[in-house]
């Protein structure tokens, strides 16, 4: 596995439920700020054995759940996944980034 997966990976990993993280700020917390794009492919790639990667807690830095591809069964997952956690998500996949936002920064 790259290392850069394998740092993208463990920030999400220790995102706490009820919070959120953009993708930017995971790219930034795993040493490649300029890599959000490249968090979303991860996070949109898993495979069956890291399913468990609460990708669900990483949204747009607007704080939109933004799933792309048309997939909405994946949209409506994350936003109940995301309500399960006590995160208020609105009808339009929107949320609240000053009030959910994880401010910890991980150790790599």
């Amino acid at each position: 596995m790259p290392k850069f997966k394998q740092h993208v990976l463990h920030v999400v990993q220790q995102i706490p439920a009820g919070k959120v993280a953009s993708y930017g700020q995971v790219a930034a917390m795993a040493d490649s700020p300029r890599a959000a794009r490249q968090v979303g492919w991860i996070l949109a790639g898993l495979t069956t054995n890291e399913a468990l990667v609460p990708w669900w807690r990483v949204v747009n830095s607007k704080g939109h759940l933004s799933i792309r591809g048309g997939d909405m069964l994946a949209k409506f997952k994350q936003k109940e996944l995301l309500e399960n956690e006590g995160v208020e998500v609105d009808d339009e996949f929107n949320l609240d980034m000053q009030k959910y936002r994880w401010e910890t920064a991980p150790r790599l």
